[in-house]
């Protein structure tokens, strides 16, 4: 009822923000009458609460003249107003507004200022792309914002499809590259006097996606300036993608590098193009002697990817170690698919013909070598395996009970009956939460829960009152039931794998 208009906005005043229950009562209210031109009215109204609510039920009536409160006093009315136009479904003929806040500097936080540079992005005319590149210009802007707006920059052409705030699906947008480039172009020199890491990490993103060859020079310069891991390992594959005339010498720079992280990252831009048959043996031999695990794996990920004419003499040599049994455990994943990856038939039946002394065969290259912290993001978030559905790894409130915990499980197990209860989660049974049946050498049979299983004598549940004790001489036939938990082997991949056999072996 419109006459209910005012009263409900003396309602909101007298409530002054002070009730959260009430104000959305009132905001609520109002929506449904769905009057602007009053809410409007509060526009310069002397009650923040009052202007707090009109910012509110604009948003809900979705008019697109919220975006005279973009230009209010008050901080949090502008944000509340950012967030209005910018989340959810969005105000789609308010975002051109919002993203003008760029230019405005009287308001800096985050919350605001993220939206802005998303709803400019969003938008994608030529001013917003002004807007998003004046404002990474600024001096005195936040630097993680300053990142921020170079990202979007660099993604101009081809946007996320996921909102960079909130994640929401925004759809895909295809843009001319020839505009941004010509855009960027004046402001590059200043860009790359940035001393910032953060925002220096955007911008050779940037110069990478965008191909800026003519930053060459100035890349090449501040990698070898600087001592921050995070930035060499960033301009490293810039400039091997800018086809720098010095790669060679960045790469093998990087090589012997004192941090891991650079040295792995210089061997996997190792390729046709940049080292020589007669060169490959030494790399090789050095990284082989001096090298970490994680360095060899990448280095036989790479070997992988070049000629076999150049690789299949190394490779020969390293499955005739693996035939002698003196080749790392934790490569061998690696090795079998650079292997396969050659295209040599000769190789690849000599590594076909290696039998490995592990019951399981085809997973035994599973069992050494993977990475923990990746194992533990898979069983916690993997939402193919699920494995917190039913499983704890650290505390009781961590997972499901559906199946055992298993934060002390490499205690119990070994490697190879971690990998065996991954890959044939029916073989073997935790106590308490598998089925079994027996028979018996009387010809008795018994069908149960395994409770206990120790050396010599299984206890059974069933539905007497006292457990059954059987000792193993008295079992003719045993068979364990079919466990709930689907074979790993056909849901992971030999890494993820991989990965998990480690992340589980560390759980003592």
């Amino acid at each position: 009822v419109e006459a209910a208009v005012l009263p409900l906005i003396e309602f909101l005043k007298t409530n002054d923000d002070k009730d959260g229950y009430i104000r959305h009562a009132g905001v609520l209210a109002l929506s449904k009458i769905a009057k602007s031109e009053p809410i409007l009215s509060l526009l310069n109204h002397e009650s923040k609460a009052l202007r707090t609510a009109a910012v509110l039920v604009l948003r809900k009536l979705k008019n697109e003249k919220i975006t005279l409160f973009l230009k209010d006093a008050d901080e949090y009315i502008v944000t509340e107003a950012a967030r209005a136009i910018h989340d959810d479904l969005s105000i789609e003929a308010a975002l051109p507004a919002l993203a003008e806040v760029l230019n405005q500097s009287t308001f800096t936080n985050e919350a605001l200022m993220r939206r802005a540079i998303s709803a400019a992005l969003r938008v994608g005319t030529e001013k917003e792309l002004d807007l998003l590149i004046n404002y990474a210009a600024k001096q005195n802007a936040n630097e993680a914002l300053k990142a921020e707006a170079i990202a979007a920059i660099s993604t101009w052409t081809n946007p996320s499809v996921l909102d960079r705030v909130d994640g929401r699906f925004r759809g895909s947008f295809k843009r001319d590259s020839v505009l941004v480039k010509n855009k960027i172009k004046p402001f590059l020199n200043d860009f790359l006097k940035i001393k910032n890491p953060e925002t220096l990490l955007a911008l050779t993103q940037m110069i990478t996606e965008l191909n800026l060859t003519e930053t060459n020079e100035q890349l090449a310069t501040i990698y070898t300036e600087t001592t921050n891991s995070k930035i060499k390992t960033a301009i490293l594959p810039a400039l091997n993608q800018l086809q720098n005339p010095n790669i060679e010498q960045f790469i093998k720079s990087g090589m012997e590098d004192k941090e891991e992280t650079v040295r792995t990252v210089a061997i996997g831009l190792l390729s046709n193009k940049n080292v020589t048959k007669a060169a490959l043996p030494a790399l090789v031999n050095g990284i082989f002697k001096n090298g970490s695990t994680r360095e060899k794996q990448q280095l036989l990920v790479v070997l992988g990817k070049m000629e076999a004419d150049k690789t299949k003499v190394i490779l020969a040599e390293f499955v005739d170690q693996l035939i002698a049994k003196s080749f790392a455990q934790n490569l061998v994943l690696e090795l079998k698919e650079a292997v396969d990856s050659s295209g040599d038939e000769a190789l690849k039946n000599k590594m076909a013909s290696i039998k490995s002394t592990s019951p399981l065969n085809e997973f035994s290259e599973t069992l050494f070598g993977g990475n923990k912290q990746e194992g533990r993001n898979a069983f916690n978030y993997n939402s193919t395996i699920q494995c917190v559905r039913c499983h704890t790894a650290s505390g009781p409130q961590d997972g499901g009970a559906v199946g055992p915990p298993l934060s002390k499980i490499a205690s119990i197990l070994s490697r190879e009956q971690i990998l065996e209860s991954l890959i044939d989660p029916s073989a073997r049974l935790s106590p308490g939460y598998g089925s079994v049946y027996l028979k018996l050498t009387d010809g008795q049979e018994v069908n149960g829960i395994l409770s206990k299983e120790s050396e010599g004598i299984l206890t059974i549940t069933t539905t007497d009152a006292e457990p059954l004790k059987i000792p193993v001489e008295r079992i003719a036939k045993r068979e364990n039931m079919a466990s709930s938990m689907p074979p790993m082997g056909s849901l992971m991949t030999k890494r993820e794998l991989r990965d998990m056999v480690e992340y589980l072996s560390s759980l003592k």
